[in-house]
């Protein structure tokens, strides 16, 4: 059982008798003599989502969750499910797309880097890497003249994510978008 000093982003635990994956870590150091450092962790619930958060201090122990991480690729969408392949045996893993939520908006056809997280075979969970490669799709033309450091102008993706990039950016482009904060990085 790890300690709340001892979690890591991404990992999976049992709190209050669901499965929840790490999302944020917060750190708190009170100044007061002899306080203990406070671990404000952010929850996702596996495989509906919702948002958990509660304070730890660094002894406190959460059950961790016996699971297997499958590098896997995005295969196809059947509408209900997004299909994904086992990249090791080419086994294919089909997640509803109201279990991935707002992932959906950071998958596409060219997706490397993804783990599955199965629990007893079945995926529970998505863990995509911290840039993805997306293509612009459609922005404002470009204006004559933008520098790097100007102003931004949005951008959907061919995802149908929307994110801001500097004006000197065309349709076509492809952009690295960083997945924790929805914000563009830099031309791919």
């Amino acid at each position: 059982m790890p300690r709340a000093a001892e979690l890591k982003k991404g990992q999976v635990v049992r709190y209050k008798d669901q499965m929840c994956i790490v999302r944020i870590i917060d750190v708190q150091n009170p100044s007061a003599r002899g306080a203990a450092t406070l671990y404000k962790v952010r929850f996702s619930t596996i495989p509906e989502g919702a948002k958990l958060e509660d304070r730890f201090k660094g002894d406190d122990q959460l059950p961790d969750v016996d699971l297997i991480r499958r590098e896997v690729t995005y295969s196809y969408d059947d509408g209900e499910f997004m299909v994904f392949m086992d990249t090791e045996d080419y086994s294919q893993f089909p997640v509803s797309r109201d279990a991935l939520g707002d992932q959906v908006l950071y998958i596409s056809e060219d997706l490397q880097g993804a783990l599955a997280l199965l629990v007893d075979g079945n995926v529970v969970a998505l863990e995509l890497p911290s840039t993805i490669e997306l293509t612009v799709v459609d922005t404002t033309p470009v204006i004559k003249g933008a520098s790097a450091a100007a102003r931004t102008k949005p951008a959907t993706c061919n995802t149908g994510l929307v994110v801001q990039v500097p004006e000197y950016l065309a349709t076509g482009e492809k952009i690295r978008v960083n997945v924790d904060e929805a914000r563009y990085i830099s031309r791919a």
